[in-house]
């Protein structure tokens, strides 16, 4: 049976989670909260090695390497990413109250993924000092919520780790992810013909309109049990009522499990955006760009990983729950560079939005979950 954490591992774990929030990381500029993060290790005694994933992606900060050998033959890896979603310029100011962090400002908390954060450093606290059941890996990234870039960058070939895990999905604590889609973003630019609207209305031709006509003729939001798609954003004319707008751009996105059906569902996007372009009162140009962000993947029944996982959960009174989700983690770039990888939910709440948090109790569960994977996964 692993021994859980102190009551003096669980109040550092909490201030240190509220201290790692504090500092701004949205993507690209995570290099504040990586200096903090390896000044923790290093505290440590501990080497922290950074690549050159930052320069590649054009982030001001690398991914970070952290390697504690352990008591067995196994290497395991953790990982988290060191990026939030943009935070809008406004400070973070984490607050307790009744036993859940919140920001006390309306922005993000941080807590995807500094929850995490915060744990894997609690764990390097006390492995440094008392030794490792397991090899460890603690890998730290950036650049995840654009589309995974940190991970995708960092070469797998370097670890020693048979698996490793993220905790990357805000959920309720006990949940295993098993499946996770691929995901693909679409941007549509419509080039039409400005006019003056009053005068001469019909020497126009209205790229906002064919936008309208091609999201009037998709289906939106769930698609199937598997797959889904959504516009993410459209812009285009300007302040004046009195032009014939002739550019207006796109965004959207579709997602499956069923990798066939995401790009089914892509090339009928593509379609429905020609198709509006072409009609005879709006007939536009038309440029698409897409972009595949991720790629799925679904874990066996018995798939090592999981099976660690699900013990670890059990030893700490939680019954496991494996689910497949619509979401994306660092999981399906390392995944996708053929490193097995599972993604487990973290207990926060309501992420990259103002209502964001995260209980002390599921930080401090989280935890104890972490030392029972090492003990698992030294022993199974």
């Amino acid at each position: 049976m692993s021994r859980f954490a102190s009551e003096l591992e669980r109040r550092r774990l909490n201030e240190l989670f509220a201290e790692l929030c504090a500092i701004s990381s949205p993507s690209r500029n995570e290099r504040a909260v990586a200096d903090r993060v390896a000044a923790e290790l290093r505290a440590l005694g501990l080497e922290v090695a950074e690549d050159q994933a930052g320069e590649a992606i054009g982030a001001n900060a690398g991914n970070l390497l952290v390697r504690i050998p352990g008591r067995s033959e196994r290497t395991i890896m953790l990982a988290a990413h060191l990026d939030t979603v943009d935070d809008d310029g406004i400070s973070i100011e984490p607050i307790l109250e009744e036993g859940v962090w919140t920001n006390a400002n309306d922005t993000i908390l941080g807590a995807d993924n500094k929850a995490a954060v915060a744990v894997l450093l609690a764990v390097a606290h006390r492995v440094a000092i008392e030794g490792s059941p397991v090899g460890l890996e603690l890998l730290f990234t950036v650049c995840e919520e654009d589309g995974l870039q940190g991970a995708a960058a960092f070469d797998v070939t370097q670890l020693h780790s048979e698996f490793g895990f993220v905790f990357d999905h805000a959920s309720p604590i006990g949940e295993v992810i098993v499946a996770s889609p691929t995901y693909f973003f679409l941007e549509a630019e419509f080039r039409g013909k400005a006019a003056h609207a009053g005068i001469r209305p019909e020497a126009g031709s209205n790229a906002i309109v064919a936008a309208a006509k091609a999201i009037e003729s998709l289906q939106w939001g769930r698609i199937d049990p598997e797959t889904t798609a959504n516009v993410g954003g459209i812009e285009g004319g300007g302040p004046s009522t009195n032009v014939v707008a002739d550019r207006c751009v796109l965004r959207a996105e579709t997602r499956s499990l069923a990798p066939a059906r995401a790009e089914t569902q892509l090339t009928e996007m593509i379609d429905r955006c020609q198709d509006a372009a072409n009609r005879p009162e709006c007939s536009c140009d038309l440029d698409v760009t897409t972009h595949k962000h991720f790629d799925a993947y679904r874990h066996a029944a018995n798939a090592t990983q999981v099976l660690v996982a699900e013990a670890a959960l059990r030893e700490c009174g939680i019954e496991p729950l494996r689910v497949q989700t619509g979401g994306g983690s660092d999981a399906n770039a390392f995944e996708a560079a053929g490193f097995p990888c599972t993604n487990l939910a973290n207990g926060t709440e309501r992420n990259h939005e103002p209502t964001e948090s995260v209980s002390a109790a599921a930080l401090e569960q989280m935890l104890d979950v972490t030392f029972a994977l090492l003990r698992v996964a030294a022993e199974t």
